[in-house]
This record gives structure tokens, sequence and C-alpha cells, in this order.
């Protein structure tokens, strides 16, 4: 399927979307980068450190690759092309809230990112209250996954300027096919 490109007044349908996302992704990366700068800063011992590689490699393969590669980003990008051919006010008002799935998705989908978005919250408290270094070490890897998933972000966006997103966009009464499931 070829897909038309976006021109005039929809593509800032598309740049607030998407820009809403890695404006979400950015600040976290900021707040968070704070308290890694500051174990490294501290000093860690050589285990800590060790720890830190460690879980920053799972957090770029686990958060980064596996999470928004393969499924965050691809999706995201669609929904917001999809937001942009059907443009409807309060769904272009909450553009990014939108392209995450937050509403107007499949049942499927709306659970899946308010979980996602009510651990991340459970964690980010918990975490919060965690000594340095160790605050520091879970911030890194974090930091590290959202940075992938910024980029990939990005990558899907500039992809999808040339051809289809490659997903469907997860719309209510939407049947899941193996098609959905994979991304090309």
């Amino acid at each position: 399927m070829s897909w038309p490109a976006i021109t005039g007044w929809r593509r800032l349908v598309v740049l607030w979307g998407l820009g809403g996302i890695l404006l979400l992704l950015g600040q976290a990366i900021v707040r968070l980068a704070h308290w890694t700068v500051e174990a490294v800063v501290e000093g860690m011992e050589p285990w800590q450190w060790a720890i830190c590689g460690v879980w920053v490699l799972f957090q770029l393969y686990a958060e980064g690759h596996r999470g928004f590669h393969l499924r965050f980003s691809p999706r995201v990008v669609s929904r917001a092309y999809y937001l942009a051919r059907h443009p409807r006010p309060l769904h272009v008002a909450f553009a990014p809230f939108y392209c995450m799935s937050l509403f107007h998705a499949s049942r499927r989908g709306r659970i899946v990112s308010w979980t996602l978005v009510i651990v991340i919250v459970c964690l980010v408290i918990l975490i919060r209250h965690a000594p340095q270094p160790w605050r520091g070490i879970v911030d890194a890897g974090v930091v590290a996954g959202l940075l992938w998933g910024a980029g990939s972000v990005v990558l899907h966006w500039v992809r999808a300027w040339r051809r289809d997103p490659g997903l469907p966009p997860d719309l209510p009464g939407e049947t899941p096919t193996a098609a959905s499931a994979s991304i090309p």
C-alpha cells in the first residue's frame, strides 16, 4: 500500500503527536541523567560499575530495542499518520496521548498502554527513594533505553516520510492480525 504524502496543516498534526512524545521522553532523559551524573561524580566501586554496565546493556536491549524500536515507535508513528489523515479535534488536541494509545485504541492497546504508564509511575516513586549510587545506576539504564527509544521514534518517523509506517494504527474495533504483530 502506498501512502500519499502528508501535506499542509496535517504535517503539524504529525509534528504535534510525535514531537510531544519526544518532548516527554526528552524531559525524562534530562531529569534522570542528573542522578546518573551524580552517581558517577560521587564515585562507584568497580563491582558497581560492572552492575551498571550490565544494567545499561540489558535496558538497551529490553527497553530500547524490544520495547521501543520493535513495538512502541512503529505504533506511535502509524497512529500519528493515521490521525493526520483522519483528524478529530479532541484527538488532535491530545495527539501525543492518542499516539501512545491511551485513548481511542483497541481495548488491548489501551490496557497495555495504561498498565505501562501505571507501572512506570510506581517504579519512579520506588526508585526515587533509593540511595546513591543505586539510583544513578538504575537511572543510567533507563536513560540509555529512553535515548534509544527517542532515536527509534525519529527513525520510524523518517522512514514513514518515504513509505507506509508499517503497522495498523490499533483502532477500536480492530482485530489484531498476524501482520500487525510483525514489523517490516
